[in-house]
């Protein structure tokens, strides 16, 4: 729940809320800076309502309305193992040392359990953005930028996928007041699954949404790559012997010939006397057959002829048939050796159409994937026990289960709780902000009551949910394909 306000805190009506470093007196009938606090009849009241997890047999449920009056306590102790309340819309522990917001009790098939909750402000957090796409959208490290203000870099790919890293302490508060609010925003938008614009410095424009296709200048990408070109040839060589007397598949990484190939020697397809630019890597692997770009197979070229040289004559002869295709089907031709031994576009023989097809069945969906990572510090972690390296030596022995917004977390070993997760298995609109500036995210520990006790937990505020009265709540069904979080122990890399 919100903090009360002191006598201290009313100024000529106005609430001064100490929910964030910000402090901001708000008058009635008004919200803070952060939109999630607000001043109602000299009241300071969480905005937001705060949500709880229902488990059903179909996995689904009915929503209940945020204003609904809370269920009448039947008198148990312990709420229903079916109900998992989250840290969505449960408030901080600003100014630190309070106990969290909510620390509720639990009866799991016999066992005891508590589950504390906390919206925590997070400064050091960020996002890490998987793009699927053979498309180049700019150099490694190259700056990202919203509004013109930078706010991450492009880091490694990964295979059939470009990757960036974006936010960070030193964009939120360390650059100017408009990198950290661009910077913030940004970051708010992605975790809440809105569409953010990327212009990336000597590079392309991608506008990325959590789980939605990315759109790369202007093109919506429908496909990730079946593997390089070297992976291409050894899938599918079996499909294309006979039909036709050589295939290069098209790859800014590796790009495959199919007569050098090692699945053409074993097919004995003979030597054609092709001829590839690029640097040859092991027999028909190249690299760097052309610059990167966004076309075919994420290089900069559209005539797929231009990495060819010319054939050697003492190998190559009229009519030899030569299939040109991108690692995902995208782009495909089929040529024939003239007299010259020149490529001459022909049409695609139906017999080809299938192979070159079944490269394009075989690619997943292309995907923007959004992870947001942040750690827990210690005035975080203080909410939960008055000694908060406790706290993590529990979450590291996979005592303490970690979730966020009740969804499964990866936890990064080493020191303190840093975690991962995958923002489309929250709920909407799980994550705020606090104009300081800094994400505000969700966070719960689920451990055994008698745990929590040895811990040094804040057992005096240790309360079952079902007494919660006057409370605003709000019940949504529990995403299907989450592990439920008070479901069998986890491994640690799920939080514990």
């Amino acid at each position: 729940m919100a903090p009360e306000p002191t006598a201290a805190a009313k100024a000529d009506d106005k609430i001064r809320c100490d929910a964030c470093p910000v402090m901001c007196y708000i008058k009635p009938g008004a919200v803070g800076a952060c939109d999630r606090y607000a001043n109602h009849d000299g009241e300071l009241v969480r905005v937001d309502p705060h949500v709880l997890l229902e488990r059903t047999l179909t996995q689904g449920g009915d929503v209940v309305a945020f204003n609904e009056p809370a269920e009448e306590w039947d008198g148990d102790i312990m709420p229903r193992a079916d109900r998992f309340v989250t840290a969505i819309g449960a408030g901080t522990t600003y100014p630190d040392y309070k106990p969290a917001p909510f620390i509720v009790s639990a009866a799991v098939e016999g066992v005891d359990m508590v589950t504390v909750v906390t919206e925590g402000i997070f400064s050091y957090c960020g996002v890490k953005v998987k793009i699927d796409t053979d498309r180049y959208i700019g150099p490694e490290t190259k700056p990202v930028r919203v509004e013109g203000e930078m706010i991450g870099h492009v880091t490694s790919g990964e295979y059939g996928s470009q990757m960036l890293s974006l936010g960070g302490v030193h964009h939120l508060t360390g650059g100017s007041k408009k990198e950290g609010r661009v910077t913030c925003q940004a970051l708010l938008d992605l975790c809440n699954g809105r569409p953010v614009e990327l212009a990336i410095d000597e590079g392309a424009s991608v506008v990325v949404q959590a789980g939605k296709p990315p759109v790369v200048n202007g093109q919506t990408e429908h496909r990730m790559r079946v593997g390089c070109g070297s992976a291409t040839i050894g899938i599918f060589a079996k499909q294309w012997h006979g039909k036709v007397d050589e295939v290069v598949v098209v790859d800014d990484h590796i790009t495959g010939v199919l007569s050098e190939h090692q699945a053409g020697k074993l097919l004995d397809i003979p030597p054609t006397g092709i001829k590839m630019k690029g640097r040859r890597s092991t027999p028909g692997r190249y690299f760097q057959v052309a610059e990167p770009g966004t076309g075919w197979g994420g290089t900069n070229i559209s005539d797929p002829l231009e990495i060819l040289g010319p054939f050697d004559a003492k190998v190559a002869y009229p009519g030899l048939r030569l299939l040109m295709v991108s690692t995902t089907g995208e782009n495909a031709a089929y040529y024939e050796l003239d007299e010259a031994l020149r490529p001459i576009e022909k049409e695609m023989p139906a017999n080809l159409i299938e192979p070159v097809e079944r490269i394009s069945e075989n690619c997943e969906p292309a995907l923007s994937t959004v992870v947001f990572i942040g750690g827990a510090g210690g005035s975080l972690r203080a909410g939960v026990t008055e000694n908060p390296v406790r706290l993590t030596r529990s979450v590291k022995e996979s005592l303490t289960r970690v979730t966020c917004g009740g969804a499964p977390v990866y936890v990064w070993p080493g020191g303190g709780i840093t975690f991962m997760v995958d923002v489309t298995r929250l709920p909407e609109n799980s994550f705020g902000y606090v104009p300081t500036p800094a994400l505000v995210a969700p966070i719960e520990f689920t451990l055994r009551l008698s745990d929590y006790e040895a811990l040094g937990g804040h057992m005096d505020h240790v309360r079952p949910l079902a007494a919660l009265t006057g409370d605003s709540r709000r019940h949504v069904p529990h995403i299907a394909g989450n592990p439920w979080p008070f479901g069998p122990s986890s491994p640690p890399w799920l939080g514990g």
